[in-house]
């Protein structure tokens, strides 16, 4: 019977280069990539990847697989997406002005006031405007503009070009069904806070390619193949239905952290979620995660989140047969007025790069897809204690 999985002693806490961190954060973040426009973030990353020296391709629609680490097969996944929030055009208005739904899931509430750009389908027209309530002059409406409702029926898109009307909106080159990216805005404090839009999963993915750095730069080769998975659409639920490699048997989720009452995440550490909407992340992968944190002085906490998925569930609802578990940046006001801290980037990436550096969470167990009962790591590794029985559960 396998026994519990012990910490493997090669992994090393590398430096990580935090002025790339930030770097590769903002441009990230400056670069817009609503959910079903995302071309030019991928090309960005691509460059990123290419400047390591690491071999990846893209899949039809787009995402990106990158591959490290030594052997032939690829036994390892880290999942992460470049996709975003933001908004549609679903109308032009007769005042000149667009009625907008939401790409993904996001409140109205916090798109009040935003700057955007409407990218139309000419790359040439690009149009910025503002998201406002249906009532948003104060000279105008007085007390009605604090007593009308919260939606998307209640905002529109005020675009700043001399227009009034839907014939002047036409003759932007505006259409319905063009994409309307909400602007990042991102600003990192001198307290190191990172402010922005988007974090959501943006500071994610900086810290996976960070990673990637830290591991090249130490002239470090993983001991299992691995790959970087990057999404394109997993905030309207199917990020990760393809692209990973068939014998992939392990997969962390890399995706923002929840900070909010009531939850124990936090934005100046890594965080590990045991548990979303879609069930408990796999019990050894997890607790893996969180031992080799505690090994390696890295500060880690663990948290259950509510309404929320990541990259995992539509891999796993896809069918694959692989351990997952989930890793994360603390966001506050996620899909809002979102802001984590380099401090917890830093803890995230410094995870990430001990992760890559071990062997899998069961060595031989975990490299084929069916074994015998005497070889599953069951009671010795993850133990139930049996219920007293009483003394006429048999019914005799």
């Amino acid at each position: 019977m396998p026994t519990a999985p012990e910490l493997d002693p090669a992994p090393r806490d590398l430096p990580v280069d935090e002025e790339y961190l930030r770097s590769t954060a903002v441009d990230l973040l400056l670069t817009p990539s609503p959910s079903g426009r995302t071309d030019a973030v991928m090309q960005l990353v691509g460059d990123r990847i290419s400047a390591l020296g690491l071999p990846f391709d893209l899949t039809r629609r787009g995402l990106l697989r990158a591959r490290l680490g030594s052997g032939s097969t690829v036994r390892r996944a880290v999942v992460v997406h470049a996709d975003t929030i933001g908004c549609m055009v679903k109308r032009l208005k007769e005042n000149g002005r667009l009625e907008v739904v939401p790409v993904g899931s996001h409140s109205a509430r916090f798109s009040e006031g935003a700057h955007v750009t409407v990218m139309t389908d000419d790359p040439d027209r690009v149009h910025t405007g503002t998201v406002l309530p249906l009532l948003s002059a104060g000279h105008a409406f007085g007390d009605d503009i604090d007593t009308q409702g919260v939606g998307w029926h209640q905002v529109e898109v005020r675009v700043d070009e001399p227009v009034s009307d839907a014939a002047g909106l036409e003759a932007l080159g505006i259409q319905v069904g063009d994409f309307v990216a909400l602007d990042a805005d991102p600003r990192i404090t001198p307290a190191g806070f990172v402010k922005s839009r988007h974090l959501d999963d943006k500071a994610g993915l900086a810290a996976c390619l960070t990673a990637l750095k830290a591991l090249a730069d130490a002239g470090v080769v993983p001991r299992v193949g691995a790959q970087l998975l990057v999404t394109i659409g997993e905030e309207v639920g199917f990020g990760a239905t393809h692209g990973l490699d068939r014998d992939v048997s392990e997969l962390v989720a890399v995706d923002n952290a929840v900070v909010a009452p009531g939850q124990a995440s936090s934005e100046r550490t890594a965080n590990v979620g045991m548990m979303d909407m879609t069930g408990p992340f796999d019990y050894h992968l997890s607790r893996r995660l969180l031992a080799l944190g505690a090994e390696h002085g890295v500060p880690v906490r663990r948290d259950v989140y509510r309404h929320y998925r990541s990259d995992a569930a539509p891999a796993l609802e896809a069918g694959i047969e692989a351990r997952a578990a989930l890793l994360g940046a603390g966001v506050d006001s996620g899909h809002g007025h979102e802001r984590t801290h380099l401090d917890g980037l830093v803890a995230l990436t410094r995870l990430l790069v001990l992760y890559l550096q071990t062997d899998l969470t069961f060595s031989d167990w975990d490299r084929r897809p069916a074994g015998p009962l005497e070889e599953f790591p069951s009671e010795s590794v993850q133990p139930a204690p049996r219920e007293p029985a009483r003394e006429d559960a048999t019914g005799a």
